[in-house]
This record gives structure tokens, sequence and C-alpha cells, in this order.
């Protein structure tokens, strides 16, 4: 019985060290494997206008020169032809390194300012965090 308990226990052990290779390996090839996401998408007010809306867009688009954890950034506006947008157009994708890093983007001076800018014409936003996993 006790061979049989080391048996099942080294192979338990060889199964968790292979899971954990795989998962290294997985990590090497694909560097933003951990980072966290940070998915905004925004929906104006029926008076935003096209001028107020580009201000917008450029202005989020410069963050990233001013805030140095952003590790990267793409926007684009919505093209779905499902029409499940809920009337939201504009999705912005944000990378950080560790969560810390994103709570510092946060309450950072240049988001606030971006904030201002950006409330007067904002219907709605939707905001989510998440962990990047293979």
């Amino acid at each position: 019985m006790k061979t049989l308990f080391a048996l099942s226990l080294g192979l338990v052990l060889i199964a968790a060290s292979v899971s954990k290779a795989g998962e290294g390996d997985a990590a090497e090839n694909n560097p933003n494997l951990g980072r966290v996401r940070h998915v905004v998408l925004f929906k104006f007010k029926d008076t935003a206008t096209q001028e107020q809306i580009k201000q917008v867009e450029d202005a989020f688009r410069a963050l990233p020169k001013k805030i140095p954890v952003i590790l990267d950034f793409e926007w684009g506006t919505n093209m779905s032809p499902e029409n499940l947008d809920q009337g939201f157009t504009h999705c912005f994708f944000l990378t950080f390194k560790t969560p810390a890093d994103r709570d510092a983007y946060l309450p950072h001076p240049e988001h606030k300012a971006f904030g201002k800018l950006l409330r007067p014409i904002l219907d709605k936003v939707l905001v989510i965090d998440y962990i990047a996993k293979p």
C-alpha cells in the first residue's frame, strides 16, 4: 500500500511539474500573459459633435506619452454587424505590467485632466480590467 501511495504521489508531482513547465513556455511565447488589460468603452451623448469626439480620441491617444506606466495602447470604433453595442461606439484598450501600475494610472493628473475633457459629452462608460491568460 505504501508503494502504491508513493507511486501515486510521484505521478502527481510529475504531472504538476509538466503542467507548470507548459505554463512557463506559454508565458515565454507571449510576453503579455499576466499583464493587466484595461478595457474602456464610451457611449457619447447624442449632442456630442464630431469635433468634440475627435478631441477625446486625440486626448486619449496622447495619454501613453504622458503616463509611462501604460505599456501598450490601442483603440478603435465599433464596426460590429451584430447590433449589440448598446450605443457604445469607442473602445480603448490599455495594457499595464501590474495592478499597481494600473492603480497609479487611475489618479494620475493627466488621466484626471482627460476625464474633465470627456465628462461633458459622455453618456455612459463601461470599464473592465482583467489579467491576460492563455
